[in-house]
């Protein structure tokens, strides 16, 4: 659906700081960010919630969200990793997306309460999405 924010993403008429494209996802940074570095992960199709997911979709989504995980700590250094996916509740889109957010140690996210936080600059965010594309290449 073209009135779908993320659909506009996916089909590259909305601008986004990409970092993973492939058959089953698109994944770029979170505009509303945690903490630099968040990532969406979004299935290329129009899918309202996690439920309405086709099974054969999972391994494409949940593979993606791993490669991301795993890219968010070697581009980054950070410690870890938070994934989560809101259903509804807490949905800002209603296009399935699961937040992939790295975390370090005292880094003071606590519980589900979302300090949001923003780039300083077009090209601080672009040198963080050109940072996770790297590590997700090598890793390929």
């Amino acid at each position: 659906s073209m009135s779908c924010v993320f659909c506009g993403i996916i089909a590259g008429e909305i601008p986004a700081s990409i970092v993973l494209r492939d058959d089953a996802v698109v994944a770029f940074l979170d505009a509303r960010l945690l903490f630099k570095g968040h990532v969406l992960v979004v299935p290329r199709a129009h899918v309202v919630t996690l439920a309405d997911l086709p099974v054969p979709s999972l391994p494409g989504l949940f593979g993606a969200v791993q490669k991301v995980s795993r890219a968010l700590v070697a581009a980054l250094g950070a410690q870890g990793s938070f994934v989560a996916n809101n259903n509804v509740v807490s949905q800002s889109v209603p296009h399935l997306h699961v937040h992939v957010v790295p975390r370090t140690k005292g880094d003071g996210l606590k519980g589900f309460f979302w300090p949001r936080s923003k780039y300083a600059s077009d090209e601080e965010r672009e040198d963080y999405a050109r940072k996770i594309a790297s590590a997700l290449d090598a890793s390929i």
